[in-house]
This record gives structure tokens, sequence and C-alpha cells, in this order.
């Protein structure tokens, strides 16, 4: 019931997941549920992820398993054995579909939901949730920033492009009014970027076309399309623009 992605579609993929953002308007802002998983097992041990996990055959129910309502029934199934709540299906908003870089521990493409959080208590899963907090983006990227909370690449990007939203219903609004946005990803040689299929160096061999760390947009050699995560160094370096 691995949630997060690592998992960011490449041929070998095997299955499909859901994760779910759990949204609610805080006293300074908005703010997200994250889970820490488990530090002693699991694919993303001691990281701190959205609820969620992978999509199985009953979520399927006759659907394809890699098909957006089989992935909306495994969100919801997810999350209240996660967490403990009841969420309404119908009320999810898809807004992004992460595809692995080869050579990801797990290899499921993951549809990423977001939800304003229901009414209840949270009730954790002791197994797969150590610790659950309700954040904003903000305060989650400068924990991460200061080495003090594990994060993966699409948990980042996703706070990254949610730290601005005025409120709840103003999040849900933007991210309703869009297209489900596709990561496929590819790692740099030593696993230092990860770019996307937008990105002018995705396609070049083994994803890079120098083995040389991915540089800010004012940089010399920044011409061109950019959509990378730079993780050579503390804080993470998102750049996308085109």
């Amino acid at each position: 019931m691995d949630s997060d992605l690592e998992s960011l579609t490449d041929p070998a993929t095997t299955g499909a997941a859901a994760t779910v953002v759990l949204l609610r308007d805080g006293e300074r802002g908005v703010e997200v549920l994250l889970a820490e998983r488990p530090r002693d097992r699991g694919s993303f041990a001691g990281a701190w992820v959205f609820p969620g996990g992978a999509v199985d055959e009953a979520d399927a129910a006759g659907d394809p398993i890699d098909g957006i309502e089989a992935a909306r029934r495994a969100a919801v199934r997810e999350t209240r054995e996660e967490v403990g709540l009841e969420i309404d299906p119908a009320e999810l908003v898809p807004f992004s579909h992460w595809t692995p870089p080869k050579g990801s521990q797990k290899q499921l493409t993951t549809t990423f939901f977001a939800v304003r959080v229901p009414d209840g208590e949270l009730r954790l899963a002791p197994d797969e949730v150590t610790d659950a907090e309700w954040l904003r983006p903000v305060d989650a990227l400068e924990r991460h920033a200061a080495g003090a909370m594990t994060l993966w690449p699409p948990t980042w990007v996703t706070l990254h492009g949610l730290q601005h939203a005025a409120s709840v219903d103003a999040a849900l609004a933007e991210l309703r009014s869009g297209e489900v946005r596709p990561y496929v990803g590819r790692f740099n040689e030593r696993r230092t970027t990860v770019f996307w299929q937008e990105d002018d160096e995705y396609d070049a061999a083994n994803g890079a076309e120098r083995d040389q760390p991915a540089v800010p947009d004012d940089a010399p050699d920044a011409e061109g399309r950019r959509h990378r995560l730079v993780m050579d160094r503390l804080p993470w370096v998102y750049l996308h623009r085109f």
C-alpha cells in the first residue's frame, strides 16, 4: 500500500496506484495531511507521503485496472485503511499522473487526487503510518530543505504547486479547471535529477547529455525547455520553463 511516487509509465511498469492530497483551511493558510511511513520497511521507509497505494482487482470492479475509476476507488479505500477517513469518491479531483523513471523501486503509474478533508478523526494504521501531521506546503518544503523531512519527488512537486493557494476552494477550483498533468520521468545517470518529458534533455542518452548537475534558470547553460527537479543539493531546485 505504498503511496507516493518514486513510482513516477515506462514500458516496464507493472501496475497502478492512487494518492490522495487531503486539504483543509488552517489558521495560517491551506494545509495538507502528510503521513510518515515506518522507517524499518517499505519502499518509502521513513518518508512523508500523502495517503494512497496500489490499485487492486477489487478496485477495478470490471473497469481497466489502470483507469481513472479504478484509481478513484483505490483512493477511497486506501484513505480509509491508512488514516481512517471516509472520502466521497465524487469529490475527488484528479490532477496529475506520474510515470516512474527506469530504475525506480516501484514500477507503478499513479494518479494524484485532491479533496477537502471530510469530517472525522484520524485513525492511523500502525503497520503503515507511524505519524501524521497537518502542514502548510511551504512548511513541509522548509523542513525538507533543512534535512528534517524525507520527501519523494512527486510529493515535493505537489507541495511546491500548492504553496501559494489562497484557500481549499481556490486550490480545488484551479486543479479542477486544468487537465490531469502527466509526469513521465527519467533520471540522469547519477540519479541526481529527474527530467520530465517536456525537458529538452529528456530524450538524450541516459536521461542527460552530460552527467553534470542541472542548473537554475539564470545559469549559462539553462537555455531551452526545462522541466526537471534537481536533487543534488538542498533545497531541491524545480525548473519548469518552456
